[in-house]
């Protein structure tokens, strides 16, 4: 479940390997990028922790936060 919390989605995720969270870290790339959408995240391993928000109203959470939370939770189930 994402956390709102200082004006920014967070979310962390966890995989069986670093290629697994690669392979994942690609797809949402691929997402984002279609979005002009580009989350601030981090990699460590099998773990990838992910914050969402929109830097062109001022860093806040927007709907385009949102809807590529969702994006990213359907390329992580």
């Amino acid at each position: 479940m994402w956390k709102e919390e200082n004006n920014q989605l967070y979310k962390k995720f966890e995989f069986k390997n670093f290629s697994e969270a690669f392979a994942f870290m690609t797809r949402v790339a691929l997402e984002a990028e279609k979005m002009d959408h580009h989350p601030l995240w981090t990699n460590v391993y099998n773990k990838v922790e992910i914050w969402l928000n929109t830097h062109d109203a001022g860093d806040v959470v927007t709907e385009k936060d949102h809807k590529l939370a969702k994006k990213i939770d359907k390329i992580g189930a």
